[in-house]
């Protein structure tokens, strides 16, 4: 377990995405700290059975990461944080010449802006300690455009151009900066849109998945929580020290085509 000893911070972490990675992480053996914007008993009793299962020390703090004081705040009650997964993030889909104002400047707080104060508070105590990973998940769209997403595929993109500045400000230090870009990935938030979906469109369920979640996905198969954290823990693995300031796609070849 090479994570034995370390603490990761993952953002977001309370479900989905953050709650795979987190759980991928523990499982090889890092103290991890979970959070979302909520406070309640069943986000402290999610991260008291990942200390259990796994061996580790867990704990969930709360943070609102729209507000640049939580971020930071989120680092320093953490007390250390030798691997930084930035995976908060939200969504809101319309013509740009439509998007309310309020939805692109929680988005880009979320995805974003949440980064680089969380970032700039770890850096420290990543020094510290003589070693670091900041892993940020971005997206196939950290990489290419949909339309209706402005302020969405700003972030994420936003989110691989300060991946890249990182690792270059601590190239001659033991510290990478990457960016996880997934496609797709089957998470309870997509999996409760598939119902309506089917009824909008009159389709099966597979007919769903193949022919509109996944159109763009060429594999036609979900990334899953389980891989998007093996390739976490791959990047905080000796293997990939020389590996930094670059995106990893998980998308089943959407940035291929």
């Amino acid at each position: 377990m090479s994570l034995s000893g370390k603490t990761a911070i993952v953002t977001g972490s309370n479900s989905g995405i953050g709650l795979g990675i987190a759980r991928e992480l523990a499982k090889d053996g890092a103290n991890v700290v979970l959070n979302s914007f909520t406070d309640r008993d069943e986000d402290h009793a999610l991260a008291e059975e990942i200390g259990k299962e796994f061996g580790v020390t867990a704990r969930y703090i709360q943070a609102d990461m729209s507000n640049g004081e939580d971020c930071r705040a989120l680092i320093e009650k953490a007390g250390s944080c030798d691997v930084l997964v930035n995976n908060a993030g939200i969504q809101h889909v319309a013509p740009i010449d439509e998007f309310p104002v309020d939805k692109w400047n929680a988005i880009i707080a979320i995805n974003l802006s949440s980064a680089f104060h969380t970032t700039a508070a770890a850096l420290p105590m990543m020094r510290k300690a003589g070693w670091g990973r900041v892993i940020n998940i971005a997206s196939a769209h950290g990489l290419v455009a949909s339309p209706f997403k402005s302020a969405y595929v700003s972030a994420k993109h936003g989110i691989v151009g300060m991946t890249k500045v990182v690792a270059v400000e601590t190239a001659q230090e033991p510290i990478t900066a990457n960016a996880i870009c997934p496609g797709y990935v089957l998470t309870p938030l997509v999996e409760a849109q598939i119902p309506d979906t089917m009824k909008q469109y009159n389709m099966t369920r597979d007919e769903v998945v193949k022919n509109v979640l996944l159109d763009r996905q060429p594999s036609k198969e979900f990334a899953t929580v389980e891989q998007l954290g093996g390739v976490a823990t791959f990047l905080c693995s000796p293997a990939a020290d020389q590996i930094t300031g670059t995106t990893i796609s998980v998308d089943g070849g959407w940035t291929a085509l």
